[in-house]
């Protein structure tokens, strides 16, 4: 999936070892929508792409993610993990997401008939 927005949030870096005794990393953001009622979405990054994918407030960024969701003791907690981030630059301007694509106007529809015939028996 993919959504368009700002970043408005860098969240602090997150890093650890692993049980299996790997190291990770997670980078948390925020991002607002173009929508007509911007909507704020908490994405992250988790490994390489921490390092890859770098975001800064106020950057036009153009996401693609991953959402899951997983079990732990009773309760399901959900995340949206992104796995590419792309930069908008000013040469090319995010459109907003709700603009309907123009509409094709048919020119070839003969109009409607003027005089309406009355000699039908139904009752409506």
């Amino acid at each position: 999936m993919e959504i368009k927005g700002k970043i408005i949030h860098v969240l602090p870096l997150q890093e650890g070892v692993s049980k299996a005794g790997n190291a990770w990393k997670k980078q948390e953001y925020v991002l607002e929508t173009y929508d007509q009622y911007p909507r704020k979405v908490c994405f992250d990054l988790f490994g390489d792409k921490a390092d890859q994918y770098r975001a800064a407030i106020g950057d036009d960024v153009v996401l693609s993610f991953d959402i899951e969701s997983r079990e732990y003791n009773g309760r399901w907690f959900t995340s949206i993990r992104g796995w590419k981030l792309d930069k908008v630059t000013a040469d090319a301007p995010v459109p907003p997401m709700n603009e309907m694509p123009p509409v094709a106007v048919a020119t070839d529809i003969p109009p409607f008939p003027a005089a309406v015939d009355n000699n039908d028996d139904l009752p409506f």
